[in-house]
């Protein structure tokens, strides 16, 4: 019997900060993709529940600029009602800061951005995650928020410069700093829309394109593993679950990671 097809509804505050290559992994491992726009939606009436997965992605709004971004507080809302039932959630930059907020943890502006083609180093715990596949692996980072790390998650990953790079939470939460997604497509997306501040990090357009030319190709594999191996271990989850009450296994869609 094959796995009935999943779900995973994608939060996403600005079309240039897109799913990107996370799509097709998503894709591959049997999941339906259902975008919505958070600033122009209304977050408070969607069923928190009803996906199999949340993925909330990055934007430029700040995780604390509530009365600025109301639909940031419908997001941390319906984060929270995921969190307490343990349903899964993947989150990316602002998508980690909204995570942090929701497990009650302070979100703030870092005392300068990180931007660039960096590297993370894996904690003990990351070295046993899925982030480990980012190890010695350069990607994006472009942000100047940051966070406390929440009570309860394990901290995977940590940068020269901000020590929470990425935490998880069992086996269903996962939230990343940097930026796995990142295409040729979004870089030059960001580059167009941002790149008028490079500058004063000491870069330039010509810098960064030389640099997703050579740590590229190596950043989106690790990316598909990433995602993968997470996307795997709920597949698991997910048939444990289905043990533990009776039902009958399914057989998994074949998957890359």
């Amino acid at each position: 019997m094959t796995a009935p097809r999943r779900t995973a509804l994608v939060l996403r505050h600005d079309s240039a900060i897109g799913l990107g290559n996370l799509g097709p992994t998503l894709h591959a491992h049997g999941y339906e993709i259902v975008t919505v726009d958070a600033p122009s939606t209304d977050v408070a009436a969607l069923d928190a529940l009803e996906p199999d997965l949340v993925v909330v992605l990055g934007g430029d709004e700040g995780a604390y600029e509530i009365d600025r971004y109301p639909y940031l507080a419908d997001e941390i809302g319906l984060l929270r009602t995921r969190i307490e039932a343990e349903a899964p959630i993947f989150g990316v930059c602002l998508g980690a800061q909204l995570l942090a907020s929701a497990l009650g943890a302070e979100v703030f502006k870092g005392p300068k951005k990180e931007v660039g083609w960096l590297t993370v180093e894996p904690t003990e715990a990351g070295a046993n995650s899925p982030v480990r596949h980012f190890a010695g692996v350069p990607t994006v980072q472009w942000h100047g928020d940051t966070f406390e790390l929440p009570e309860g998650v394990d901290r995977l990953a940590a940068s020269g410069q901000y020590e929470n790079q990425a935490f998880a939470k069992g086996d269903w939460l996962l939230a990343v700093q940097f930026h796995p997604e990142v295409t040729d497509e979004i870089h030059e997306d960001w580059l167009r829309e941002w790149g008028d501040e490079l500058p004063e990090y000491g870069l330039s357009r010509e810098q960064l394109r030389a640099q997703r030319a050579s740590f590229g190709p190596d950043a989106e594999a690790a990316s598909a593993r990433l995602l993968g191996e997470y996307l795997d271990g709920l597949a698991v989850r997910t048939a444990a679950q289905s043990a533990a009450v009776g039902e009958p296994a399914a057989v998994e869609e074949s998957a890359v990671g």
